[in-house]
């Protein structure tokens, strides 16, 4: 890579590390307490002050839950194919489906079959954002509020992730769905054919 172009991915680093935090609506100390790294080090690698490092960005990438290339930007092919990077979270393996850090995010996650014995309701959480799933295969157990939910194959929810939700396998064998999330508000759009009169 030739010297101005690997300066201009570097200078791209910061902005790209602030959008990605501001997106998350995380703020440096949180960061900072995630990653280790200290406060000023982080403000100084968004203003560009400071030169990212793989010491650096490394923890930054486990943080965000992003590929070491989307921090970097780094150049794309002319093949058409996305080549998601599965990840694991909590037992659950995420494989993304796009590759920007704005707007809505696109995951297929695969949850195993729950363990004899646990069927205790899932935990919940409450965070900024508006998602959407659909159950590909298998069983969702989604607690929303005081609703408790059994998604199976084929079946859709929606809901404002203000709203205290958690999710689990209803069943004996994997689950697998679709998660799309917006982490500020976005709604999905869907339109539907007026029933016949």
């Amino acid at each position: 890579m030739p010297d101005d172009e690997l300066s201009d991915v570097l200078t791209a680093v910061g902005p790209r590390l602030r959008a990605l935090r501001q997106s998350r609506g995380s703020t440096l100390a949180q960061i900072g307490e995630t990653t280790g790294i200290s406060l000023s080090t982080l403000s100084r690698l968004e203003s560009g002050q400071r030169k990212p490092t793989l010491e650096l960005l490394l923890p930054l990438s486990k943080a965000y839950g992003v590929p070491l290339d989307e921090l970097v930007g780094a150049p794309t092919s002319d093949d058409a194919r996305i080549n998601p990077r599965p990840f694991t979270r909590h037992g659950q393996t995420f494989v993304p489906l796009t590759r920007y850090l704005g707007g809505l995010h696109a995951y297929k996650l695969i949850m195993p079959a729950r363990k004899a014995g646990d069927d205790g309701r899932p935990e919940q959480k409450v965070h900024e954002g508006y998602e959407w799933l659909y159950v590909l295969s298998g069983r969702l157990r989604l607690a929303l509020g005081e609703h408790d939910l059994v998604l199976g194959a084929g079946e859709a929810a929606e809901f404002d992730t203000r709203t205290p939700h958690g999710f689990a396998n209803a069943g004996k064998v994997p689950v697998e769905f679709l998660s799309l999330f917006g982490a500020q508000g976005e709604r999905m759009h869907v339109r539907a054919r007026p029933a016949p009169k």
